[in-house]
């Protein structure tokens, strides 16, 4: 028999002065088997820092990510269906983004949120094969931050996202998470 997945509801309030980005988000967040409460919370994090503030050129979804290795963690696609934003977690490899910046197409993005003790290896080892691709925005979250924000995880959620001068707070009332994502790659938001 198989593992289904466990959902999770997340009731988001944004406050991204960077981007001046104000806005509320009611999400429900399907947890695959075989994934962590802190990469489901990195995915968390990765959809309000890069949600758009409005839908006019199609909202920002969940993908299958973990159950389709065809599919990224969150997509964005126009409303004719063209992929605009492909948002991938942990560490893929140089293929996987090749594939993927080439499915964005011109002016469409890849965002990479890589969250891992070993993203120094694992970046060191694709920076200079990876530097060709000007889609692509990879950004390492400090393994002890996203730990950190994994013991927020609850089955109902309540969170506030603060994002002042590219660091993030993340905080469900009682306590709060610091979090300074770092771009290694690509454009700074």
């Amino acid at each position: 028999m198989a593992l289904k997945a466990t959902i999770y509801k997340a009731s988001l309030q944004i406050a991204d002065m960077d981007r001046g980005l104000y806005a509320d988000h009611l999400l429900t967040l399907a947890m695959h088997p075989s994934e962590t409460e802190e990469r489901l919370m990195v995915r968390l994090l990765a959809f309000a820092l890069q949600v758009p503030s409005d839908d006019h050129q199609g909202a920002l979804l969940n993908a299958k990510g973990l159950s389709d290795a065809d599919e990224p963690a969150l997509w964005q696609h126009d409303l004719t269906g063209q992929l605009l934003h492909w948002i991938d977690l942990g560490q893929p490899d140089e293929r996987r983004l090749s594939k993927a910046c080439g499915k964005v197409g011109r002016g469409g993005r890849v965002s990479v949120y890589s969250f891992s003790s070993s993203t120094a290896v694992w970046w060191a080892g694709l920076k200079d094969k990876l530097s060709r691709l000007q889609a692509l925005s990879v950004w390492q979250l400090p393994a002890e931050q996203s730990q950190a924000m994994a013991r927020l995880a609850q089955r109902s959620m309540q969170l506030q996202i603060t994002v002042q001068d590219g660091t993030v707070w993340v905080g469900d009332g009682k306590t709060s998470v610091e979090v300074q994502p770092l771009c290694l790659q690509g454009a700074q938001a």
